[in-house]
């Protein structure tokens, strides 16, 4: 019993390894997942930090993010997202600001 159970296992590891779809794809492109929850960002909330803009799914995951910038950069790196440079629109501006855009209340 115990060699069909190793049998299986390693017949899961090797589909794993072989197939395409479970690859991690480290080719660059840009962000289309939030690093804080997983889900589809909303480019509406997003927070900058070293000139860098991380977009995120839902505002609760600004916070986390604020905590532990790095960690979630790093993450979104290492699964190959470029991301998007902080726009300067102002030239009197040359420094860092950490801030998030939401979106309206349609007040």
């Amino acid at each position: 019993m115990k060699l069909k159970n190793i049998c299986a296992v390693l017949l899961i590891v090797f589909a794993f390894s072989i197939s395409p779809s479970f690859a991690a794809d480290n080719s660059a492109h840009e962000q289309k997942t939030c690093p804080v929850m997983g889900g589809k960002i909303n480019k509406d909330i997003y927070a900058d930090y070293e000139g860098k803009r991380v977009y995120f799914c839902c505002d609760a995951c600004i916070s986390p993010f604020k905590k532990d910038p790095a960690k979630y950069i790093t993450k979104l790196e290492g699964e190959g997202v470029v991301l998007e440079t902080v726009p300067t629109g102002d030239a009197h501006h040359d420094h860092e600001h950490d801030h998030e855009k939401k979106p309206s209340t349609g007040n």
